[in-house]
């Protein structure tokens, strides 16, 4: 009669026989797109920060020989109706679209992750209150209220941040909401009020961390929003003005030569859809991997 022996612990299973679940790192690269998605991302962040070095040409220094010149060895991109380096125009304009892109996404998550945080944890009038807000703000065109707001303020890439920030808090309000009205009743959570901690401790201590894998697949989905919301602004000449240029501005710019000079829009349309598109590979990644159901 054979005798029964216990699993074998390797480095794959665990102590109960199991297949090891790979870590959240590994579980978000498992898959080869979103290793090309995130890689493309980092050429281009890099690629912007170093503009500088990278550029062929110095920003704003025309060549009245080479305007509207088509991409050659030259001039990679070509040039613009003064005789401006595209490739150039387009390394640059990346710094101020990334950055609009990452800060208004990270201010809308803090904002909207506190209130939604507040709305959840205390409920009764403050959630009632709270969550009205949110629905008049999600009840009204953002991209008006955008427009109205840099009219007032002012086209500069610190006024565009505020702006689409503002405009963009709603959706990670609701769901740290919805996660933490499933978590404030927790067994942990009873125990941490039983021990007298403050409802600030209890909130960003015990409650925030465990629900702040939906905030982080979110935030990655706004950074591409608000790429395009900034191109949208500056494409109707409410948005990024000289000095600064972003990839919006630039396809603004590239309106009155749409058919002689097609470039001009092709390229700075094409590195928003691809940066934007890897954004969303990148977050539905996070996502999965975060899922416990997918692990």
């Amino acid at each position: 009669m054979a005798l029964a022996t216990e699993p074998k612990v390797t480095s794959q299973t665990t102590s109960t026989g199991r297949p090891k679940q790979p870590g959240v790192f590994r579980r978000i690269f498992r898959k080869k797109i979103t290793i090309v998605a995130v890689a493309f991302l980092v050429i281009v962040a890099l690629a912007a920060i170093f503009a500088p070095f990278i550029a062929p040409y110095k920003l704003n220094s025309p060549d009245l020989m080479a305007m509207l010149a088509p991409p050659s060895a030259t001039h990679l991109m070509g040039t613009d109706d003064v005789g401006i380096d595209l490739f150039t125009e387009v390394l640059y304009g990346g710094r101020v679209s990334l950055t609009v892109g990452l800060l208004s996404a990270l201010v809308a998550v803090l904002i909207g992750g506190t209130i939604g945080s507040l709305a959840g944890f205390f409920g009764g009038w403050v959630d009632e209150i709270l969550m009205r807000l949110t629905d008049v703000g999600l009840s009204v065109p953002s991209l008006f209220i955008i427009l109205g707001l840099t009219a007032v303020l002012g086209p500069s890439p610190v006024t565009i941040v505020e702006v689409i920030s503002l405009t963009s808090w709603m959706y990670p309000a609701r769901l740290i909401r919805s996660r933490i009205l499933n978590l404030r009743t927790a067994e942990y959570v009873m125990a941490a009020r039983m021990t007298g901690c403050s409802s600030a401790r209890i909130i960003f201590v015990h409650i925030v961390p465990n629900a702040i894998s939906p905030l982080i697949v979110n935030a990655t989905l706004l950074v591409g929003q608000a790429i395009v919301l900034e191109s949208v602004m500056s494409f109707l000449g409410a948005g990024i003005q000289p000095p600064h240029i972003s990839w919006g501005f630039l396809l603004n710019q590239a309106q009155s030569y749409v058919t002689n000079a097609p470039w001009l829009a092709i390229f700075p349309g094409l590195m928003i859809f691809l940066v934007v598109l890897c954004f969303n590979v990148f977050g539905d990644a996070i996502r999965d991997a975060l899922d416990a159901r997918s692990a």
